[in-house]
């Protein structure tokens, strides 16, 4: 597989920049709050200033990032009312998803799923194991066949981004959520929309709890306020 820079070589540098950002917004290089510097960023990319400004202002169009007074550009803060929102989001929209893609996923797109949750089941490495659910989460995702559904999923999980790793990177969740997909697949293969809405729905739910205990665990949020006040930052 091909690493960030590699994927990268080929783009243009204002597209290049914005890349690299997510994907240490993603790894949790850049983490909630930490201020994104012109200089430092061009620096540390090997790129000038400007295609790092146009990747900040795109990061900024994705609700990624925020200008706050006497410090510039920083990476958002999502507050606990916004996790929570997101996660309902994200069990709508792929829930969505599964159900259209139990009518529209070809054989030949079913037998990939399968084969990508058989790769996940067998990985030891947590990297390659959050990898795999990507792909398998995106397969699925195409499988839909609903370009604007596809675009309201991106969108969102653009934003999730800002919680850093994945919860795939807890190796009991890890194992218990390629079992979950195994139910998944149960009523993708049937070409039961209901029952797959229904495993995908409880499978981003367990993500959700586990996100939850993660954010906890951290001491990144307060879970007795549940107003969602933007005092209860994480």
């Amino acid at each position: 597989m091909r690493n960030s820079s590699e994927a990268t070589s080929n783009l243009p540098q204002g597209q290049s920049a914005y890349e690299r950002l997510l994907e240490d917004i993603r790894l949790g290089a850049l983490p909630p709050g930490a201020r994104l510097r012109e200089v430092e960023l061009a620096a540390r990319l090997g790129l000038s200033r400007t295609p790092v400004r146009e990747a900040i202002r795109r990061l900024e169009a994705d609700g990624l990032v925020e200008h706050l007074p006497r410090q510039g550009a920083s990476l958002r803060r999502l507050s606990y009312a916004e996790v929570m929102e997101l996660y309902e989001m994200r069990a709508v929209l792929e829930g969505t998803a599964a159900r259209l893609a139990a009518r529209a996923a070809s054989d030949l797109e079913l037998r990939e799923l399968a084969e990508i949750n058989a790769e996940m089941t067998a990985s030891a490495d947590a990297a390659d194991t959050a990898r795999l659910n990507r792909q398998f989460h995106a397969a699925l995702i195409n499988a839909a066949k609903n370009r604007y559904l596809k675009r309201a999923i991106g969108a969102m999980a653009r934003t999730l981004l800002i919680l850093g790793p994945s919860t795939l990177f807890d190796p009991a969740r890890s194992k218990s959520a390629a079992k979950e997909h195994e139910g998944l697949l149960q009523a993708l293969n049937a070409r039961d929309g209901v029952e797959a809405e229904t495993q995908m729905r409880a499978h981003i739910e367990a993500a959700h709890r586990i996100r939850l205990r993660q954010l906890r665990d951290a001491g990144l949020m307060d879970l007795g306020d549940h107003d969602g006040g933007s005092d209860n930052a994480l």
